[in-house]
């Protein structure tokens, strides 16, 4: 008896070294690694804000025209892409909890976060330099078009000073919870400005926004139409005592 068992568990051993061996594939590994590692992120994040640069130094004639609005619409650009990406992590952890690229992802959340308010705020400054000063802002600030993007500099603002753990616990997670759900708030501004910046409709606010709403819709989609199946119905045994 014992040596037919122990022969059984070694004619297991390969099967199960070979299960775990394909518990994932080594290209989904390798993208969790690359994905997980902070050097990565921060490189990714600080690469659009030197992209500037390239045309410049290669004296791009379209760029050199005019650097400063050049700068003044890349940075504007550049917060609204990285809004745009850092509001998918959430969802797509929530639609493919298996995936661990996305879980890494969402480490570099708070990251991402506030490298989106630098760029907005550099955006900011170009403005004031480019359109002279704040003299010029509070002339136009009823304009819906700097109105705009004022309002989404503030949230972001707000949102960058609290997403520190200290915050967190003076405010409580309910209600932080609530202030940072004014991020969408702020993505809906962003998007307007943009669109706004424009005599016709920029179709890069689609390619922008438009992954990020698909995804945030199925997020919504799932949570709603995803409920625990209902307890089958109790069928009483013979010689149960009666309920």
């Amino acid at each position: 008896m014992p040596d037919s068992t122990s022969a059984r568990i070694t004619d297991a051993a390969p099967a199960a070294r070979e299960v775990r061996g394909t518990s994932g594939p080594p290209v989904a590994g390798w993208l969790e690694r690359i994905v997980r590692s902070k050097a990565v992120a921060v490189t990714a994040l600080v690469l659009p804000g030197l992209w500037p640069a390239w045309p410049i130094v290669n004296q791009d004639p379209s760029v050199l025209a005019d650097p400063g609005e050049y700068l003044l619409h890349h940075l504007g650009f550049v917060a609204c892409v990285l809004l745009a990406v850092v509001l998918t992590f959430t969802p797509l952890r929530v639609l493919f909890p298996r995936w661990r690229a996305a879980v890494a992802l969402n480490r570099h959340r708070r990251l991402v976060g506030v490298t989106v308010f630098v760029y907005a705020a550099l955006h900011f400054v170009m403005y004031l330099i480019y359109e002279g000063g704040f003299g010029k802002l509070a002339s136009d600030i009823g304009k819906p078009f700097i109105l705009s993007g004022t309002v989404a500099l503030g949230i972001l603002f707000a949102l960058t000073i609290t997403s520190v753990d200290r915050a967190v616990r003076a405010l409580g997670a309910r209600r932080w919870k609530h202030l940072h759900r004014l991020v969408y708030l702020g993505a809906a501004l962003a998007a307007y400005h943009q669109i706004d910046a424009s005599k016709v409709f920029p179709l890069q606010v689609v390619w922008i926004f438009g992954p990020m709403l698909v995804l945030q819709g199925a997020r919504i989609v799932k949570r709603f139409v995803r409920s625990d199946p209902a307890p089958p119905p109790r069928v009483p045994q013979i010689g149960s005592p009666k309920t």
